[in-house]
């Protein structure tokens, strides 16, 4: 009987060919069953039927095969025991050395748009996370793998040996019980969504948020720091709901905590616009927006309106930025730049400014993008993510004054923006671009006059512009200071008990008014 044995049985069989040959020659028995056996055979290797070591065949179509003694009393026994060793010698149980073991792929065949409940079930996995566990717990005499990327670093640990070192194995164990996690929580996930109507089963995703919320992460990166120096931060992938190359730095410094969240908000912003848009985010807000014929010209409107705030800003673009573009960006201090892609010409001028940071970042999918996440001291928050944009077909015009064609591209410029600013949010808006914003104070007549002010200062004109508010106006009072500002519209979602005094106020100041009736509160 061979002195080394490992174990395998994988449903991802990405080289695990070559893994097993290696492992063969270096002195290794190979037990394995079921399309892992006919794959190495298949290979050339002349594995050991689990079969074969049980002493029982595979029954019911192979849902039992490793659920067996000779098998679990082989990873389960603690070999600095006597007793355990007697037990093992007297049932002629031979040890094993390494387990090799990845899962039904439950997440693919959930991912088919055809499949089916019974489908699903027959991919839950029992042996596999079976033999990962108990392998995993009894890390000190054995080595769990459940992914292919460790293989080669096990065979040079190993060496001609039958362990690799201590502190690996328990690294092995480690991320063997996340694999078992993630593997269960995507399985009770997906159960919460099946419904029972007589015999009958049935998946939906539609409904109400899961009653119980399950969340397994990854780290993918440890941050420079979090909102400040002295907090810890580090940036998670979520199991399940990965995007591969979702953001490419192609230069610049490591990013920070703050970097990634002002980096979500200038795309979430700029994402929003069909035609060629750029914005300038600080602190999350959308400090400048700007449209224009060809993406330099959107930038530079963008800038203009608050040209103090864009100073170590965050930039984002819905085109290819181009080596115009990227010579304007130059002219001034950014910290972040963000686009689907960037030109060579680009790549080129922004070399120059060697800590910028320069990123190209993809749509974002499904799943648990779709939600937002708020941690309390004793709770976690979860909500859908404001992703409603009620069209302008659909807003209801309240007042007596009708708008201009100016007016409602104006209109819809400020609503689109108004959505991205921290409430109380004002925003005032030409058919190009933001001309001032107003984000996050107590009161929204102090958003509107600091929204007037930014403008007053970037020497752009409220006169003749719309507003958007991003909830209902409680008073007439932010009419009247429109009104004499010069604001031509205004577009908020109305459903305050004063709506008629505010629909009033309108009228008289010859006001056109639209109700959207969805609010976009950003706390």
């Amino acid at each position: 009987m061979a002195t080394k044995r490992v174990l395998i049985s994988v449903s991802d069989k990405s080289g695990i060919a070559d893994f097993a040959q290696a492992l063969a020659d270096r002195g290794f028995e190979i037990v394995s069953s079921g399309g892992t056996f006919r794959h190495l055979s298949e290979a050339g290797l002349s594995p050991v039927k689990v079969s074969d070591v049980t002493g029982f065949p595979e029954i019911l179509d192979g849902r039992v095969k490793t659920l067996n003694p000779r098998i679990h009393g082989a990873l389960l026994a603690r070999y600095e025991l006597e007793t355990h060793r007697a037990e093992l010698e007297k049932h002629d149980i031979a040890p094993f050395h390494a387990v090799v073991v990845n899962l039904y792929p439950f997440a693919q065949t959930i991912a088919r748009d055809d499949v089916t409940v019974a489908d699903a079930v027959e991919n839950i996995d029992i042996g596999g996370p079976t033999m990962v566990r108990a392998t995993a717990k009894n890390f000190r005499h054995l080595t769990i793998l459940t992914d292919p990327a460790d293989y080669p670093q096990f065979l040079e640990e190993i060496g001609d040996g039958p362990l690799p070192t201590l502190a690996f194995r328990l690294r092995m164990a480690q991320k063997a019980f996340q694999h078992t996690f993630a593997y269960d929580m995507k399985i009770a996930d997906w159960l919460d969504r099946v419904q029972a109507d007589g015999d009958e089963l049935a998946h939906s995703d539609d409904g109400e948020l899961p009653e119980v919320f399950r969340l397994s992460a990854v780290r993918t990166e440890t941050l420079r720091y979090g909102e400040n120096p002295h907090q810890r931060a580090a940036s998670y992938v979520v199991a399940g709901n990965e995007l591969p190359d979702y953001v490419t730095q192609h230069q610049g410094k490591l990013l920070s905590y703050n970097n990634l969240v002002d980096m979500e908000a200038a795309w979430r912003c700029v994402r929003d616009f069909t035609v060629t848009a750029a914005v300038v985010v600080k602190h999350t807000n959308p400090c400048g927006v700007g449209t224009g014929p060809d993406l330099e010209s959107a930038f530079r409107r963008a800038r203009k309106v608050d040209p103090v705030s864009a100073f170590g800003g965050v930039l984002a673009f819905n085109r290819e930025v181009d080596e115009d573009t990227a010579k304007a960006i130059n002219e001034a201090f950014a910290e972040l730049v963000i686009a689907p892609s960037f030109s060579e010409g680009a790549r080129k001028k922004f070399k120059r400014k060697k800590n910028l940071r320069v990123l190209e970042i993809k749509e974002p999918g499904g799943g648990l993008q779709s939600l937002d996440f708020k941690r309390l001291d004793h709770a976690l928050l979860v909500q859908d993510k404001d992703a409603k944009r009620v069209p302008f077909e659909d807003w209801k015009l309240v007042s007596e004054h009708q708008p201009s064609e100016d007016d409602v591209a104006a209109l819809k410029m400020a609503w689109t923006i108004v959505a991205h600013v921290k409430s109380n949010a004002i925003v005032y808006a030409d058919k190009d671009g933001a001309i001032g914003v107003g984000a996050g104070q107590m009161s929204r007549v102090d958003s509107a006059k600091i929204a007037i002010a930014k403008a007053t200062e970037a020497e752009l004109s409220v006169s003749g512009t719309a507003m958007a508010s991003d909830a209902f106006f409680p008073f007439r009072d932010s009419i009247d200071a429109a009104a004499e500002a010069g604001v031509r519209a205004i577009v908020e979602p109305g459903g305050s008990i004063r709506d008629e005094e505010v629909i009033q106020a309108a009228n008289e100041h010859g006001i056109a008014l639209f109700f959207t009736e969805t609010r976009h509160f950003k706390h």
